[in-house]
């Protein structure tokens, strides 16, 4: 089959892409590369006047005019390679966003997708307006809006993740599932607001080629390495600030025990090897499941303080802290956490070699490529040819 794959969150898509074609089918990949981390794509949409002194006079226009400078470069982008875009087998958007052009122009372009491809899926990856409108319900035990909930952020702090729940994104999100075959999640944190909606076919999980990273060779005899890598734009909804208030209780303690990296906003190639020498690695707090970050560590064999929750491991049906350490939105919880590995270095070698295991036998790209697969063809309808 011809596979056009839309967006790109954490090389979600490319690595599906990989397991796809070891299946011997075609794929594209057209994205914006994930902005600042730059993954790879087949068709690079660029995002213009996204930095600097563009961005400030993007920024002034679209208030005195409402016109968005970049959606409509955006648009002449996607113009450019209309012709690439038509009569795939299978479609499949990587959210309801795929081309972050806001939902004006959104529509447009996915208008084009839905009459030139009749078999459009939508995956639930990253936020959009079931996943946030659940948050906002309270419905999860805690979310990436619990900041905004618990007075420690503003909903301007929130704002590109309130805007799912506006009625031009809701409308945005009713077009999308009038005219889809199906709706897949890429983990639990999505599975859960998702089940028993309207046209969801089930979770596929996040799929990672273990041939891409290899198992670091950790030293537990010296000091225990802790990894933080920050993304300054989701620093409140990665829960970092905890992370930080935990990392400063276990310094006080274990300074000199202890050796913590921590990076900014790095592309996608460099963060990969900047945790290399880490055995632990604090990922994100606001979470029941792993994302991409997480799962490339738990390759590399890392402990990663992540989303672990209960519902991940009765899924699974696994044992807590034996894969990843669940890290609660609580500083001094996960110091303890931290505590017990840095006195039991053994426990690092035993959760590093089944981390990489689970990747191995849960996430293995070809084996969620075939469950994609399962999951589409029940749902095609054949290409018609002249």
């Amino acid at each position: 089959m011809r596979i056009l794959l839309l967006g790109e969150y954490n090389s979600s898509h490319y690595t599906l892409k990989e397991g796809l074609e070891a299946l011997n089918h075609e794929v594209l990949v057209v994205g914006l590369g994930d902005g600042f981390k730059k993954r790879f794509v087949d068709i690079n949409i660029k995002r213009y006047y996204s930095t600097g002194i563009m961005c400030l006079i993007k920024n002034i226009i679209y208030r005195l005019t409402s016109i968005d400078l970049t959606a409509l470069q955006t648009k002449k982008q996607f113009n450019i390679h209309k012709s690439k875009l038509q009569n795939f087998d299978v479609v499949q958007l990587i959210n309801e966003s795929p081309f972050s052009a806001g939902p004006k122009i959104e529509t447009q372009l996915l208008s084009f997708i839905f009459e030139h491809n009749p078999n459009v899926f939508l995956l639930s990856c990253g936020t959009d307006y079931i996943s946030v409108n659940y948050a906002y319900s309270k419905k999860f035990r805690y979310s990436i809006l619990t900041p905004f909930f618990e007075k420690r952020a503003s909903k301007k702090d929130f704002r590109f993740i309130f805007m799912y729940i506006t009625n031009p994104y809701k409308n945005l999100h009713k077009f999308i599932l009038k005219n889809i075959k199906g709706i897949i999640a890429s983990d639990l944190d999505y599975h859960i607001p998702l089940e028993g909606k309207q046209k969801y076919l089930g979770m596929v999980p996040n799929p990672v080629n273990i041939n891409n990273f290899k198992k670091s060779t950790l030293n537990s005899n010296n000091k225990i390495i802790i990894f933080h890598g920050i993304n300054r734009l989701n620093y409140l909804k990665k829960g970092n600030n905890i992370f930080e208030d935990a990392l400063d209780i276990v310094k006080k303690k274990y300074g000199n025990r202890i050796k913590i990296l921590t990076v900014e906003s790095l592309p996608y190639l460099e963060y990969i090897t900047k945790f290399d020498e880490a055995h632990i690695l604090l990922d994100q707090v606001y979470a029941y499941d792993q994302g991409f970050n997480a799962l490339e560590a738990m390759a590399k064999g890392k402990v990663v303080f992540t989303g672990a929750e209960q519902e991940w491991l009765d899924y699974y049906n696994l044992e807590e802290n034996t894969i990843a350490i669940n890290a609660l939105p609580d500083a001094n919880k996960i110091a303890q956490k931290l505590e017990w590995l840095i006195l039991n270095p053994e426990e690092i070698t035993k959760i590093s070699n089944n981390a990489r295991n689970f990747i191995k036998k849960e996430h293995n790209h070809i084996k969620c490529a075939q469950m994609y697969l399962d999951k589409w063809l029940p749902q095609i309808t054949p290409l018609q040819t002249a």
